[in-house]
C-alpha cells in the first residue's frame, strides 16, 4: 500500500509496520487509554510531526506535557488573566472578524440569534469593544450575559490578548472549572481554525469536550481540511469522541471498554476484536465499503 507523506508508523508487528495516514485513513484520529498512554502517544506524534515540518497546536488538562518543543505556552488558571477576549483578539489579529467573536459570546452566555445581531452590529459601530462593556451594556444582551457572567469570566478575559506562535501549549493543568476551561478552548479553537500545516493534539478531550462551549469547538478543530490533523486522546469513553468520524487507536483499558469501542465502530464481533494488553494497540479503520482492525505494539 503506498501512503502520503504525512503516515506516522503507530504499531509494530513482526511482519509489518502500521501507519495511521490522515490522507488515507481520515484526518482526525480518536485515541483511547488509561493512565498516561494517551499522552505518550501524543507526544510521540508531536516529534513525528515536528520532523514533517507541522506546526503544533496542543490543549493539555493535566499540564503534564513538556514545554521545550513550544514557543508559546498559554496557562489557563481560575482565577488569573489570561487576555481571553474574543472581542479585543479580533482587534488585535488574532481572530478573524468580530462576527466570530459575536458567535462565540452568543454560545458562552445564551443568547438568541436576534440578540446576537445587535451585540454584532454595536461591536462594528465602537459602541462594545471588550466582552465586559457587553456585559455591562444596557441593550437586553448585556442583562442576558449578566445572569451568568461571574468574576471568573472576567479574569479569563482580562489582560493582554496572548500571541499564538507556532508551537502553542495550552495548559489548562490549574484549571479546576470545567466550564470556565471549556470557554478558553473555545476562544482559541476559534483563533487556530483556519491554521494549516498544523497537528491539533488534544488531551483529555472527553473532558474539554463536556460542556456547551467545549462541544462548540468540535466541528472547529475536527472538520477534515487539507494540511491539519487532529489527534484526540482521552481517557473516557465519551460519546462526544466516539461519534467524531474518523479511524481510532485502541489502547490498553478495561475488557468492557474495549468491547463499547468495538461496538461504537460497528466492528462486529469474531476475530477482528483483538484483545489489547499493554503496551499494544488496535487501529481501527474503514473504507467506504469495509472495516479494517490492524494489532500490534505500540512503537515508543
Amino acid at each position: 500500500m503506498k501512503y502520503s507523506r504525512l503516515a506516522v508508523d503507530i504499531l509494530k508487528t513482526e511482519e509489518q509496520t502500521i501507519y495511521y495516514d490522515p490522507v488515507y485513513h481520515g484526518r482526525t484520529l480518536k485515541v483511547f487509554g488509561i493512565d498516561d498512554d494517551p499522552s505518550n502517544f501524543l507526544a510521540y506524534v508531536a516529534g513525528k510531526f515536528l520532523e514533517k515540518d507541522y506546526g503544533l497546536i496542543f490543549f493539555d488538562t493535566r499540564g503534564k506535557f513538556s514545554r521545550e518543543i513550544f514557543d508559546t505556552v498559554i496557562k489557563i488558571e481560575d482565577r488569573k488573566p489570561a487576555g481571553l477576549d474574543p472581542i479585543k483578539m479580533v482587534k488585535e489579529g488574532i481572530m478573524s472578524d468580530f462576527f466570530a467573536a459575536a458567535t462565540i459570546i452568543q454560545t458562552v452566555y445564551g443568547l438568541d440569534s436576534a440578540l446576537t445581531n445587535k451585540l454584532y452590529a454595536d461591536i462594528l459601530e465602537g459602541k462594545v469593544n471588550s466582552v465586559q462593556e457587553a456585559a455591562a451594556s444596557k441593550e437586553t444582551y448585556g442583562e442576558v450575559i449578566r445572569e451568568s457572567y461571574t468574576s471568573l469570566d472576567e479574569i479569563l478575559f482580562k489582560g493582554e490578548p496572548p500571541t499564538l506562535g507556532r508551537n502553542v501549549l495550552i495548559d489548562f493543568g490549574n484549571a479546576h472549572n470545567a466550564y470556565l476551561a471549556g470557554i478558553a478552548f473555545l476562544i482559541i479553537s476559534a483563533a487556530v481554525k483556519d491554521r494549516r500545516r498544523v497537528l491539533i493534539g488534544i488531551d483529555d478531550a472527553a473532558v474539554l469536550f463536556y460542556t456547551t462551549p467545549g462541544s462548540a469547538a468540535i466541528p472547529l478543530l475536527t472538520q477534515p481540511s487539507k494540511r491539519r490533523v487532529t489527534v484526540l486522546g482521552t481517557r473516557y469513553t465519551a460519546d462526544s469522541v466516539l461519534k467524531i468520524p474518523g479511524p481510532a487507536l485502541l489502547l490498553y483499558t478495561d475488557p468492557d471498554i474495549q468491547t463499547y469501542i468495538y461496538d461504537s465502530n460497528n466492528v462486529p464481533p469474531g476475530e477482528l476484536r483483538k484483545h489489547v494488553l499493554k503496551g499494544e494497540g488496535a487501529f481501527i479503520w474503514r473504507t467506504t465499503q469495509i472495516i479494517n482492525v490492524e494489532g500490534g505494539e505500540l512503537p515508543f
